[in-house]
């Protein structure tokens, strides 16, 4: 006698799976060919994030005679990427690998000593809400809004954003970074009316030095998946503390920080 075919019912398929905000096919510094529209649209300086309002600190270092010309602008910027840069590049990665953007919020606000700075970043975020919500609708940046009406630190919701649009931490890595220097190049130009080709070359030579944070900030961001947030990048640049500090009480100035 034959064996009866089996005839119970196939169970129903749940529901599929869902990420709130999906992010890119692989993990590392390069997103998906797909979404390398939206890095650019995300890295662009006329995305309305209210990036161009701020010096990122080349103001009060200009004021002080820190920077005078190309080699000096040169100079700031190298230190910036390598302390507020890579700090801000860590955070956002964190954020576009899908690390809890309240906890990584909590985060930034330890990493930012100085109450001016925080001030700036919440500004900032709170501009870049906006536009990423328009850009990219997501329930995870709608949360984020909801839970920080003020404005979350820019470098999360930078994260959040990438990953919105598709991006990996590597991409919102390098993001983050090229804004640590190309805010405070962009402003120099219009501060000591600097030569914009040589303002230009100066981001060309930092190019690598760009690549290397991005990297960094991605592979810690890895790391911050199994150990949390402590495994970020903390460096420290108290020389710009200060002068954020003293820049907020001048009575004027062309660049809001």
């Amino acid at each position: 006698m034959s064996t009866p075919p089996d005839i119970r019912k196939p169970e129903a398929p749940g529901p599929p799976a869902t990420d709130p905000c999906p992010p890119g096919a692989a993990a590392g510094v390069t997103g998906r060919p797909a979404a390398r529209a939206a890095l650019l649209v995300l890295a662009d300086g006329r995305f309305p994030a209210g990036g161009h309002a701020h010096s990122g600190g080349a103001e009060a270092a200009v004021e002080a005679g820190r920077i005078r010309d190309a080699a000096s602008l040169e100079d700031f910027c190298r230190g910036r990427l390598h302390t507020a840069g890579l700090v801000a590049a860590g955070l956002a990665a964190a954020a576009a690998a899908g690390l809890d953007p309240l906890v990584l919020d909590e985060a930034a606000d330890a990493r930012t000593p100085v109450p001016a700075l925080r001030t700036t970043a919440r500004r900032l975020g709170r501009q870049m809400m906006r536009a990423a919500r328009a850009a990219w609708p997501c329930p995870e940046l709608d949360a984020l809004a909801a839970a920080r009406p003020r404005g979350a630190h820019q470098p999360v919701v930078l994260g959040v954003a990438a990953r919105a649009a598709g991006l990996v931490p590597g991409d919102a890595a390098h993001t983050a970074a090229y804004e640590s220097v190309s805010g405070p190049t962009t402003a120099a130009v219009r501060l000591l009316g600097l030569d914009p080709f040589q303002a230009t070359a100066v981001l060309a030579r930092l190019a690598p030095e760009l690549d290397g944070v991005a990297q960094q900030a991605a592979d810690a961001a890895d790391r911050a998946l199994l150990e949390g947030v402590d495994a970020l990048p903390a460096t420290s640049a108290p020389l710009l503390d200060i002068a954020a500090e003293r820049h907020a009480d001048w009575p004027v100035r062309l660049f809001a920080s």
